[in-house]
C-alpha cells in the first residue's frame, strides 16, 4: 500500500495540479505533473464513475495504479505531484498492462531517475 504521505488527498492540491501541471497521455492513462517544493513525490489517482458506475471496478483500477507506484517509489525523482488518470472503457486491465504504461507515462514525463 503507498504510504498516506505519498498520497494527494486534499482538493486543493488536485486543484493546483489540473491548473499548472503538464500533460501526458498514453493508451488507457493519463498524467498530470506539476513541481511541489517538498522533499518527497506525491500521487494522487482518479477513475471516475463514467468508467464503472461500480465502486469495486473503480477501486480495483486504483488499487493497481497506487501498487505500480509504489513497486517504481525508488525509481521516481522527489519533489512532484502527479495525478494518474485512467481513461479506458475496458476495466479488466492486468497488473502488466498498468505497470507497463505508467512506466511509459514516467518516462515521458521526466519523472524516472
Amino acid at each position: 500500500m503507498l504510504k498516506k504521505e505519498l498520497r494527494i488527498r486534499k482538493q486543493k492540491d488536485f486543484d493546483n495540479i489540473f491548473s499548472k501541471g503538464a500533460y501526458f497521455s498514453e493508451k488507457f492513462l493519463a498524467l498530470k505533473v506539476v513541481k511541489n517544493d517538498l522533499e518527497i513525490s506525491r500521487f494522487g489517482f482518479i477513475v471516475s464513475n463514467k468508467i464503472s458506475k461500480k465502486a469495486v471496478e473503480r477501486n480495483r483500477i486504483k488499487r493497481l495504479l497506487r501498487e505500480t507506484v509504489r513497486l517504481k517509489q525508488n525509481k521516481i525523482k522527489s519533489g512532484f505531484d502527479a495525478i494518474f488518470i485512467f481513461r479506458g472503457k475496458e476495466v479488466e486491465k492486468s497488473f502488466e498492462d498498468v505497470d507497463a504504461i505508467v512506466e511509459k507515462l514516467l518516462k515521458r514525463s521526466g519523472l524516472l531517475k
